[in-house]
């Protein structure tokens, strides 16, 4: 089958789709911070779309786009169906789950366990492909369980490929499908960058995008250079204002970091156009949390933060940058007469 490019999009960065925390309003903050950057919603079932209002799991503000969409399924007619749905939305890709080993979706027969069933795999992109105009995507590990490393890979990579797949996002560990949590399963099995490299050396043709354990701008450029793009998670979720960094090692060496007040004072404004919609402010100051790390007066700001943003009366107010933390005071010198000799 002749591979056919998908429209051309900047993947040099993307952040990760991360379930309870890659909402739309995390994503309209993550843009704030990286203009750039490839947006990914948290994952949505197959299920979630098709027995339920859509719109309730697919709209998104116009402001945070490019995104992507992550779907979670594993039955070709309902991911075409799905994807089929999701054309009233702007999305910029569609992609397929591979790579979450957690029970739950386990028992939907998805997710990093689907990547045992390559064939399946392959139908479900092709259905979803010929759903939709946009790139069909596949996010996966390096393998599952006790499988080769090497082999493994190359083997399923190859037989999605050659459905039309020309896109994968692989995060370089092992999925172990049982006896690890999903929390385990981000930080036990070891890191494996250099076998995402060689996929790419071996797969020329196809985009290469590594993730996983990256979380230093000056080491994402180095990793760059042997794939096409790099995902980050974790550290764009809690530690937001590296973004900038981010993208200046990436995509934009000249890129200024944006003023936080500024930011907050976007985030106000959206904050107040949700609460017309009817999004309690939590929903939204809950993702900023992470904005002052590090600064002066930042662990009073989120305390005051977290404790007030679940009360009935909190407002976009409540989103006002932390106050100044005073100088420290040097200490008053002695008279000369009186200094201790030392």
């Amino acid at each position: 089958m002749l591979v056919t490019q998908p429209a051309p999009l900047d993947r040099r960065l993307s952040i990760a789709p991360m379930m309870d925390w890659t909402d739309r309003h995390c994503r309209f903050f993550h843009r704030l911070l990286a203009p750039e950057a490839l947006l990914y919603t948290e994952m949505v079932t197959t299920g979630a779309i098709l027995h339920n209002d859509p719109a309730r799991f697919l709209a998104f503000d116009p402001g945070e786009s490019p995104v992507a969409l992550q779907l979670g399924g594993s039955e070709p007619d309902d991911l075409a169906a799905a994807t089929a749905i999701a054309e009233a939305w702007p999305y910029a890709e569609i992609n397929l789950n591979c790579g979450c080993p957690s029970d739950r979706v386990q028992s939907g027969r998805f997710g990093a366990c689907l990547m045992a069933e390559p064939a399946r795999v392959a139908d479900c992109v092709a259905a979803m492909q010929a759903a939709t105009t946009k790139p069909v995507t596949v996010k996966c590990r390096i393998g599952i369980d006790d499988s080769d490393e090497e082999a493994f890979l190359d083997r399923f990579v190859d037989q999605v490929a050659a459905a039309g797949c020309v896109v994968f996002i692989v995060h370089a560990r092992k999925a172990w499908l049982s006896g690890l949590s999903p929390k385990e399963n981000r930080e036990v099995p070891p890191l494996n960058h250099g076998r995402v490299g060689r996929l790419k050396q071996r797969r020329p043709d196809l985009t290469i995008v590594l993730n996983g354990g990256i979380t230093e701008p000056e080491r994402a450029a180095a990793a760059v250079r042997a794939v096409d793009g790099i995902m980050i998670g974790r550290v764009a979720y809690q530690d937001p204002y590296r973004l900038p960094a981010f993208t200046r090692a990436l995509q934009d060496p000249g890129f200024a970091d944006p003023d936080r007040r500024d930011v907050l004072a976007a985030m106000r404004d959206y904050t107040t156009k949700a609460a017309a919609e009817g999004t309690p402010v939590r929903a939204v100051a809950r993702h900023v949390l992470g904005l002052y790390n590090g600064e002066p007066g930042a662990r009073a700001w989120r305390r005051r933060l977290s404790e007030t943003m679940h009360q009935d009366d909190a407002g976009p107010a409540l989103l006002a940058p932390p106050a100044e933390a005073p100088r420290p005071q040097a200490p008053p010198l002695e008279p000369a007469g009186r200094r201790s000799a030392l």
